[in-house]
């Protein structure tokens, strides 16, 4: 079992590696092959982890008290690893899978809640100490231009840097805009460098003589040349580059625990569980979720409940006051007009797990065999889930067994918020709602159900879209003109006159579609009328026909920073006014 562990990691730090040459070389699509394919090695690992298993133990392969014996066995022989925490997760999945564990077994299995061989039931909160070896420290002596110029000139890239000098000054005029540059001692930077997409990151910390000042710079290499984009010095502006809505990073580091204390030191609010999924560990991220759910059941009396808002048609969403999550279970039968099967649905978590969600796909755990006491479910909501989820969901005496469901981060349904937004917050709302269908489409997708309660808006304002059962690629779509006819009774007539095939989209229809009214329906033409025609979404299939990969910001177009006369370039999809360049860099 720690032979299949250790090839699993072998593997995914060769392909981690890689992403640093395809960032110098701006090989995009070789980029976007490997974030699928480092997706795949886990399952591929522990499938040949089981096969090895089940033929080494023979009789013995569903006995639990020889998996008791190994389980102590793997305890020695992981201990002092620095990946420690990660080899117990990949054992519990071969545990699970083996003896088809339903609930949890502490005899069987890594549960980290008080288990003196686990890993710790979450990572403790921050008390500033900086895990030894994780970050690199240059100390400020003179001017903060100089000071960021040994920090660019020390980054490892094979790549010639564009205009090095300017971008050291530009870094430090950002950062006089920010803070007081006189409290500034230095600069703190995790070791390793992050990539993602078309991007690299380094993250750290201001140090000042007060408390530290988180740190993002952003490098990107438009033409064979690597450039600063951005400056981000805010906890929001950082966590949202890590955004549970984002594909995973690739960053080399042999010690994962460290860096998500390092990580978490500056975004204290982000789960540990997001931390681990966004530096390509989902696996364990999945691990330090179930694990803090667990603890907030012992730790409160809170019961699973109905979630607020439209009752879907095609899953049973339920919550947990309290816990910053949503449960959703597949349904046994879809409400008409759902035409997708099970298969289908699944198919469709699975294209978004695989694919760049451009930080507007919230990003989907998969649970199975879970049990929890049949107290700590609402009688309405149980009633609920025996009725239309029977398949997935039933009780065995005391307990709840739920077979298979889908875990996603909370967020506020996009119709409700719109009802409790002030009248400034709903126009920007809409707004942003426009570019998520833009960010969207420079990603090759179509979300199909564009209906308001299927998006929803996070804590930093930010819309995502969460309902996948009609998402399908842009590139598969059909995108026509509706036709008019010149028969008055075709045009009036209950049911379309005209042929429509499964993957035809008439824009023209989304005006009636998008359920938005008076001067919410005015801002969203002001500033996305060209949705409701087909030229837009011809125009993104034709960009993507070519194999282009389009840029799109974790981070809002005032934050780039002005490189001569040229200003800030847009996101692929956004339209020319949707945000201004940024404002003046300040003068010294």
């Amino acid at each position: 079992m720690l032979s299949a562990f250790e090839l699993h990691a072998e593997r995914f730090a060769r392909i981690t590696v890689r992403a640093r040459r395809h960032f110098e070389r701006g090989d995009w699509l070789a980029g976007q092959r490997d974030s699928a394919r480092r997706l795949d090695l886990y399952g591929e690992c522990l499938d040949e982890a089981i096969v090895r298993l089940t033929d080494r133990l023979g009789a013995l392969a569903d006995d639990r008290d020889t998996w008791h014996a190994i389980r102590g066995a793997y305890v020695q022989a992981v201990a002092g690893r620095g990946d420690a925490e990660l080899a117990e997760t990949f054992y519990n999945s071969c545990a699970r899978r083996v003896l088809k564990i339903v609930g949890v077994d502490p005899r069987l299995e890594f549960l980290g809640l008080g288990d003196p061989h686990g890993p710790g039931f979450d990572v403790p909160e921050p008390v500033g100490g900086v895990p030894p070896d994780v970050v690199q420290t240059w100390p400020r002596d003179g001017e903060l231009e100089a000071l960021f110029r040994r920090v660019l000139e020390g980054e490892p890239l094979d790549a010639p840097w564009e205009d090095l000098a300017g971008d050291a000054r530009r870094i430090a005029d950002r950062i006089l805009a920010a803070i007081d540059v006189r409290r500034v001692r230095a600069v703190e930077l995790a070791r390793p460098t992050f990539f993602r997409g078309k991007a690299a990151y380094r993250v750290g910390r201001l140090l000042t003589d007060g408390a530290p000042v988180p740190l993002l710079l952003a490098y990107r290499n438009p033409a064979g040349r690597v450039i600063v984009d951005a400056v981000l010095t805010t906890e929001d502006e950082v966590s949202i580059v890590f955004s549970f809505a984002r594909s995973y990073f690739f960053v080399g580091w042999a010690r994962p625990r460290e860096l998500v204390e390092y990580l978490r030191a500056i975004m204290p609010r982000k789960p540990v569980s997001e931390l681990y999924t966004a530096i390509g560990w989902h696996r364990h991220g999945k691990t330090e979720l179930y694990r803090s759910l667990l603890r907030h059941l012992v730790t409160s009396d809170d019961r699973f409940e109905i979630a607020p808002g439209q009752r879907g048609m095609v899953m049973c969403v339920f919550v947990l006051p309290g816990f910053d999550v949503v449960f959703k279970v597949i349904r046994d039968r879809f409400d008409p007009p759902k035409t997708v099967t099970h298969a289908e649905v699944r198919d469709k978590y699975r294209l978004v797990f695989r694919h760049d969600r451009a930080g507007r796909l919230v990003d989907a755990q998969q649970f199975e065999e879970l049990e929890f006491r049949r107290e700590r479910f609402a009688p309405e909501l149980l009633a609920q889930l025996l009725e239309l989820a029977g398949e997935s969901v039933h009780v065995q005496g005391d307990t709840v067994v739920l077979r298979h469901l889908y875990t996603e981060r909370r967020l506020r349904p996009l119709d409700l918020y719109l009802h409790e937004a002030t009248p400034e917050a709903a126009r920007d709302a809409v707004i942003e709602y426009g570019q998520v269908l833009r960010d969207l489409a420079a990603t090759n997708i179509f979300p199909g159900d564009m209906l308001l309660k299927n998006f929803g808006v996070s804590r930093h304002g930010r819309l995502i879209f969460y309902d996948y059962d009609e998402l399908a690629p842009l590139s598969e779509c059909r995108f026509r003109e509706l036709p008019h006819s010149s028969d008055d009774g075709d045009e009036s007539a209950g049911e379309p006159w005209y042929y429509v095939g499964e993957r035809d989209i008439f824009p023209e229809e989304f005006r009636t579609f998008l359920g938005l009214r008076g001067e919410l329906l005015e801002t969203f033409l002001a500033h996305h009328e060209a949705l409701l025609g087909v030229a837009f979404w011809h125009r993104m299939q034709a960009l993507h026909a070519a194999g282009e990969v389009p840029d799109i910001y974790p981070y809002k177009a005032a934050r780039r920073l002005r490189r001569g006369t040229r200003g800030p370039a847009r996101d692929a999809g956004a339209p020319a006014h949707a945000d201004g360049p940024p404002p003046e860099e300040p003068t010294r």
